[in-house]
C-alpha cells in the first residue's frame, strides 16, 4: 500500500446515537486519511450501519462533530452528503430494472426539464468516467439485463456522477462470483489510486485484509481499535470484534461418506410463467458428508431447497430417500409435506429464519419445538407437557449456547445469531439422517459462526447427510467434502473440495466452465 496522506477527508469526533434505550453509537470517533480505503468492521449490533448512516445523511447525531476534508459541516440528511462529496453504494441496489443504465443514473439529477437534454450532458459525462474508472457498463441497456456485478458498478458510477470524492459499500461482495468481486477490488484500488477516499463495511475478514490500508473495529456500540492493515491480521480483528480468541479455521478430519440416504433425479421446477427455475437436477447425498451448493444468489439454491424439504412440489423428476424410516421413491410432483419428511428422517434449516424457521411472538421454548410438537416425547394428543417443553429447551440451549438462557423470552427479542443457533439446536436435536441447511450464518456474528460449524461438523462426523447452501463461498469450501455448482437453475458440475481452487468454482459459478464427472 502506499503511504497514507497527511491529508483527512472524514473525521468523526465523539459521535453519539441513542434509538429509545439502545445506545447504538457511544463516543464514536474516527479518522480517515484522503485516498486511502479504510474499512469497518464488527458483529451485528456493533453500531458500524447506524454510523455510516449518519455519515451519509440517513441519521442525525446527538451529539459529536463532523468534518469533511478538514473543515466542520452538518448533514442532516443525504442531500447534505452529496453536496460534501460523499456517496453510498448500498448492499441492495437502489436500482429500477426497467430503466436503462443512463436513466437510472441521472434518475433525481436531472439537469433540465427535458429529458433528452440531461441524457445528452450525461452521457458525455459518464463516458469520461467509465474511461477514467474502468467503470464501462452498456449505458442504455435495462439494468435488469445485467449481472450483478455490472450493477453494482452502475452504482458507483451513480455516486462518481453526483462528483463523490468519498465512497462508502456496505457489504459490496455479498451478491459477487470471486472473479467479481476481484474486479470491484481492482475498480477501489483505481479509485484510490486517483484519490477517492473508500469506506467498506463488511465482515468477510479477507477483504479487509486483501484491499484496505486501515481498518477500525467497533463493538456494542463503541470504537474499540483502529489498526494499520498491514501490522494486523484476521485472528487478532476477529477477537476484536467479539472480545475473546475466535478458531477462524474449522477442525475437520476426512469425511467418512457411506451410503447413499437422498438421491435426486432429473429434477425440474417451472414458475407460473413456466420459466425454468431448476433445470435436470442430479446427484446423491451420502451419509457422512457435507455436499456444499456454490453458486450466486438467485441461482436455484433456494429452490432447491424448499422442493426437498417439501415446502414445493417439483415438476418433473424424482426424489428417492434411504432412510431408515422411508426406502422409496417419490415423484417430485407429489413429495411428502414437511411432517411427513420429519418422520421419514429429513430435517430443515430454511434460509429465511424469521420467516420460515421461527415465530417472533413466541417464546423460545415454543420456538424450540415449532415443527416437533407432535413428537410423543413431547406430547400427548391435544396436551403438551410444559415441563417436557422446559427441560428440552433447556438442553438447546445448553447444547448451542443460546444467549440469554431464558427459555421464556420472546423470539423476537433474541439477537438474530442466537436465533440461529436456537434453530440449529431444534432441527439436530436428534440427529436428522439428511440435513438440509440453508445459508447457516447469515447475518450471524463471528463468534456465533465458530459454533455453528463445529456442530455441522460434528453432525456430519456422526453419520448425517448434510446439503449445505450458502452464498458464502469460503463458507462452502471451508465446510463441504464435496461442492456442487449452480449456475442458471442447474448443476454445473460437483467437485472434490480439498482439491478444488476457488477460482475454478468461481468460473463455474459464472457458467463459463463446467466439470463432467459423477455427482
Amino acid at each position: 500500500m502506499a503511504e497514507l496522506s497527511a491529508k483527512v477527508a472524514v473525521k468523526l469526533d465523539q459521535i453519539n446515537k441513542r434509538f429509545g434505550d439502545v445506545w447504538a453509537n457511544r463516543d464514536i470517533s474516527l479518522t480517515i486519511p484522503a485516498g486511502s480505503i479504510h474499512g469497518v468492521i464488527g458483529e451485528n449490533g456493533a453500531g458500524k450501519s447506524t454510523l455510516m448512516s449518519i455519515l451519509f445523511g440517513f441519521y442525525e447525531a446527538d451529539s459529536g462533530t463532523i468534518e469533511i476534508n478538514e473543515s466542520l459541516v452538518k448533514i442532516k440528511n443525504s442531500d447534505d452528503a452529496i453536496s460534501h462529496g460523499i456517496g453510498m453504494v448500498h448492499q441492495h441496489f437502489m436500482l429500477v430494472e426497467t430503466l436503462t443504465v443512463l436513466e437510472n443514473i441521472v434518475l433525481g439529477a436531472e439537469t433540465s426539464w427535458r429529458l433528452r437534454d440531461t441524457k445528452k450532458v450525461a452521457r458525455k459525462k459518464l463516458e469520461a468516467l467509465t474511461d477514467q474508472y474502468g467503470l464501462a457498463v452498456p449505458l442504455d441497456t435495462p439494468v435488469g439485463d445485467l449481472p450483478v456485478g455490472l450493477q453494482q458498478r452502475v452504482e458507483i458510477l451513480k455516486a462518481l456522477y453526483r462528483d463523490a470524492e468519498i465512497l462508502i459499500l456496505d457489504e459490496p461482495t455479498g451478491v459477487l462470483t470471486p472473479q467479481e468481486a476481484d474486479q470491484l477490488f481492482a475498480i477501489l484500488d483505481n479509485l484510490r489510486r486517483q484519490g477517492k477516499t473508500v469506506i467498506l463495511i463488511t465482515h468477510k475478514l479477507r477483504e479487509i485484509m486483501a484491499i484496505t490500508d486501515q481498518v477500525s473495529v467497533m463493538r456494542r456500540g463503541q470504537m474499540v481499535a483502529h489498526r494499520k492493515t498491514a501490522e494486523t491480521n484476521s485472528a487478532e480483528l476477529a477477537e476484536l470484534m467479539v472480545g475473546r480468541p475466535v478458531l477462524l479455521d474449522v477442525d475437520k478430519t476426512p469425511a467418512l461418506a457411506a451410503d447413499i440416504v437422498l438421491t435426486v433425479e432429473n429434477l425440474g421446477l417451472k414458475d407460473e410463467r413456466g420459466v425454468d427455475l431448476l433445470s435436470d437436477i442430479s446427484f446423491g447425498l451420502r451419509s457422512g458428508e457435507i455436499l456444499g451448493i456454490a453458486g450466486v444468489s438467485g441461482n436455484g439454491q433456494s429452490e432447491l431447497l424448499e422442493v426437498l424439504a417439501g415446502m414445493r412440489s417439483g415438476t418433473a423428476g424424482t426424489v428417492s430417500l434411504n432412510t431408515t424410516a422411508a426406502k422409496q421413491s417419490f415423484a417430485a410432483t407429489s413429495l411428502p409435506n414437511p411432517k411427513k419428511m420429519r418422520l421419514y428422517g429429513v430435517s430443515h434449516v430454511p434460509e429465511d429464519r424469521l420467516g420460515e424457521g421461527l415465530i417472533k411472538q413466541f417464546s423460545m421454548q415454543e420456538s424450540a419445538v415449532l415443527g416437533y410438537s407432535w413428537e410423543g416425547s413431547l406430547s400427548k394428543p391435544s396436551y403438551m407437557s410444559p415441563k417436557k417443553l422446559q427441560i428440552r429447551t433447556e438442553e438447546l440451549i445448553e447444547n448451542f449456547d443460546v444467549r440469554p438462557p431464558n427459555p421464556k423470552l420472546k423470539t423476537a427479542n433474541m439477537s438474530g445469531g442466537n436465533q440461529q443457533k436456537l434453530i440449529l439446536a431444534r432441527e439436530q436435536y436428534e440427529l436428522p439422517e439428511i440435513f438440509l441447511v440453508g445459508q447457516p450464518t447469515r447475518g450471524v456474528d463471528i463468534g456465533a459462526i465458530e459454533n455453528i460449524y463445529k456442530a455441522l461438523i460434528e453432525a456430519r462426523d456422526k453419520g448425517a447427510a448434510i446439503l449445505l447452501v450458502s452464498v458464502e463461498l469460503d463458507e462452502i469450501m471451508t465446510l463441504s467434502d464435496r461442492i456442487m455448482v449452480m449456475n442458471q437453475g442447474s448443476v454445473v458440475g460437483v467437485v472434490d473440495a480439498a482439491s478444488v481452487e476457488s477460482g475454478d468454482i468461481g468460473l463455474m459459478m459464472a457458467g463459463v466452465q463446467r466439470r463432467e464427472g459423477a455427482v
